[in-house]
């Protein structure tokens, strides 16, 4: 038994720990960047909220001086929109309707149509004169 002697966990690679990760230069540039590319977007915004807030202060009495032009332009100008997209609405539909009457005249038309119509007719016909003489 003393020449079987079992490993060790200093001997097996495989049972030895990894060391606990620490923080590396990598994760530091990391924080770095992410922080400095955060505050300067920050920044960016904060910039933005104020020449939005300075652009409607220095707005807001043009707006009012001209609303009694400008609110019935718009309404103007959203009625025009919907009368437009009415019409092509209107335009569209009514050619989907030409379309189809076309089609249908041009297939109920053809001589192969006749002789159909003939045979389907022929076989209405024929099909109760057969239900008499059977039963």
């Amino acid at each position: 038994m003393s020449d079987q002697q079992k490993p060790t966990d200093q001997q097996d690679p495989t049972s030895q720990r990894l060391p606990e990760p620490t923080q590396t230069s990598k994760q530091v540039v990391r924080l770095i960047t992410a922080t400095t590319i955060g505050a300067a977007l920050l920044g960016l915004s904060a910039l933005i909220l104020t020449g939005t807030v300075l652009a409607l202060i220095l707005a807001t009495p043009v707006l009012v001086i001209f609303s009694p032009i400008l609110v019935p332009a718009a309404a103007l100008l959203f009625l025009f929109t919907v009368g437009f997209l009415f019409s092509g609405g209107c335009c569209v539909a009514a050619i989907a309707a030409l379309t189809w009457i076309y089609k249908y005249v041009a297939r109920n038309n053809s001589p192969r149509s006749d002789q159909l119509q003939l045979d389907h007719g022929r076989m209405k016909i024929a099909s109760p004169a057969t239900d008499n003489a059977e039963g």
